[in-house]
């Protein structure tokens, strides 16, 4: 192994004492944050996986996980949540109690593109049809309160040929940087008996100025006309 690649491997709480270029310790965190995501997707899948978010702080790193079901991510009594930290420990080398692992609930999961692209991928291996499945992802989210949703599906549809589906409503901004923060995105893969189906799931998050529900950010194409303010009629001297 490298210098360049063991580096590479090396999360934040490991370069406080290696001096390290800039570059690298972006490289590093990306690479540490891919494997704890695909970890824990694999791991949460079924309780509802939305996310993780680290925080790095002076006495410790903070890895906070956000779920639909967060009493399953927790276990009986704290023992699931404290298998994670230990595997992800061992893992990444952190020393003893220098990680903590927090389970966050979604606020609405109907507005978690992750969420439903987990509950389409487990209503296709139940063996529902995809067309009543996507639709009634859509509705779901619609009813959320979404400004707009997306759902791909492509692969062996019933036949033996792969084709696309693309089932859609509301509204959807494609491109620039309202993309960056207004749209919510998912990918999963449904391994079925006859091949690999690929589910992809795009929401179009609504504006909340609070920024609990959508984006604070404003649209720069939405144009707001103030009321015009009325003349004050100036009296005869």
């Amino acid at each position: 192994e490298t210098d360049a690649e063991y580096m590479g491997s090396l999360p934040s709480h490991k370069m406080a004492s290696v001096s390290i270029s800039k570059k690298r310790k972006f490289v590093a965190d990306g690479v540490f944050h891919a494997e704890l995501n695909e970890l824990l997707t694999r791991e949460l899948a079924e309780d509802g996986y939305a996310g993780v978010e680290v925080r790095h702080t002076v006495m410790r790193t903070e890895i906070i996980i956000r779920a639909t079901r967060t009493q399953n991510v927790l276990g009986e009594k704290g023992r699931r949540i404290r298998e994670l930290t230990a595997v992800v420990q061992k893992r990444f080398n952190f020393p003893e109690n220098s990680v903590e692992l927090y389970a966050e609930k979604v606020n609405n999961r109907g507005l978690c593109a992750a969420a439903q692209c987990e509950s389409l991928r487990y209503k296709l291996l139940g063996g529902l049809a995809v067309r009543r499945a996507c639709y009634g992802v859509l509705r779901f989210v619609m009813e959320s309160e979404a400004r707009g949703v997306e759902v791909i599906v492509s692969g062996k549809l019933r036949a033996q040929r792969a084709k696309s589906m693309k089932f859609i409503d509301g509204y959807m901004v494609k491109s620039g940087q309202p993309k960056q923060h207004y749209v919510d995105s998912a990918v999963r893969h449904v391994k079925l008996r006859q091949g690999v189906l690929g589910v992809k799931v795009n929401i179009m998050l609504p504006h909340d100025p609070s920024g609990r529900m959508g984006p604070k950010e404003i649209q720069p194409d939405v144009i707001q006309v103030l009321e015009p303010k009325e003349d004050a009629v100036l009296a005869a001297q």
